[in-house]
């Protein structure tokens, strides 16, 4: 019997029973138990909601262990304290994307901030709600990747996951590690080319982060041999070029970099551009920084 658990969040809420299927496919890929929370004010208002969520899963996934908890208190600080111990924690997020799409999710994007574990938040556009059980592996088995966003050293947690999520579901890996344009100070050009100061530095520092990824992946690489790997550095805005690459990707993984301020801890601005307009999945690892 498993001892390991995927958490999801529900409220009764279309986007919820997204994240809801979604979950049970991540519990059986990783042969985990389904624990199905809900927070409300009052226990006694959770029956019906989480009993359906119940019934829908031993439908669709027959043999998945299902735990069903109602907790009361918000949603937020429920989720943070299950996600303590839970292999994933799963919740849903509208994703509306421009304006609209900054007020929405507050759930998610509140709970990314302070979520102890890996978090994965379903968009409601996600696809594997339209299908039959079991949707997604056969989109694992048309090879889209999963994409993994690096910033720095601070990632290898992020890193690490990538590699185990590539490896369960026997996709290739695609790692983009984007380099923002640096400014540089005008100079007299020198007669033969890339000699002088400023263009030495220039080529010192490129291959420098181009080769970051080669290397601080390096490791894992040899731990998973047989995960294909495509790392590439670009120099464009992280958020852009991520944003970008999830339309193809099967799920996107990145560092949650979090800043602390008066207003509490907050996401940086790649978690947030994903979590409002990715065209796919996104997981969210804490940072070891």
């Amino acid at each position: 019997m498993t001892h390991q658990n995927v958490v999801v969040g529900v409220d009764g809420s279309l986007i919820a029973v997204r994240a809801l299927d979604r979950a049970a496919e991540e519990a059986e890929r990783r042969a985990a138990g389904l624990h199905i929370v809900y927070a409300v004010p009052d226990s006694d208002e959770a029956g019906p909601v989480l009993a359906s969520a119940a019934t829908r899963i031993r439908a669709r996934c027959p043999g998945l262990p299902v735990v069903i908890s109602a907790v009361e208190g918000g949603a937020v600080d429920m989720l943070t304290r299950e996600s303590e111990g839970a292999v994933l924690t799963v919740v849903g997020t509208r994703g509306l994307g421009g304006v609209a799409g900054l007020l929405a999710g507050s759930v998610s994007v509140r709970l990314a901030a302070r979520v102890r574990g890996p978090l994965l938040v379903v968009r409601h556009d996600d696809p594997l709600h339209r299908s039959a059980p079991g949707a997604e592996r056969e989109q694992d088995r048309n090879g889209r990747p999963v994409l993994l966003g690096l910033e720095g050293e601070t990632d290898a947690d992020a890193a690490a996951y990538a590699f185990e999520e590539a490896e369960r579901r026997d996709v290739p890996l695609r790692v983009l590690h984007a380099v923002a344009h640096r400014h540089t100070t005008p100079e007299v050009p020198s007669l033969l080319p890339a000699t002088s100061p400023g263009q030495r530095r220039q080529t010192q520092d490129d291959r420098a982060e181009e080769a970051m990824p080669r290397f601080g992946l390096a490791l894992l690489r040899e731990e998973h041999p047989d995960v294909c790997v495509d790392a590439r550095t670009v120099r464009v805005s992280p958020a852009h070029a991520l944003l970008e690459a999830t339309r193809e990707a099967a799920v996107v993984v990145i560092g949650a970099h979090r800043n602390t301020g008066a207003l509490g801890r907050r996401l940086g601005p790649v978690a947030h551009t994903l979590l409002h307009r990715s065209h796919c999945p996104v997981v969210l690892v804490p940072t070891s920084g």
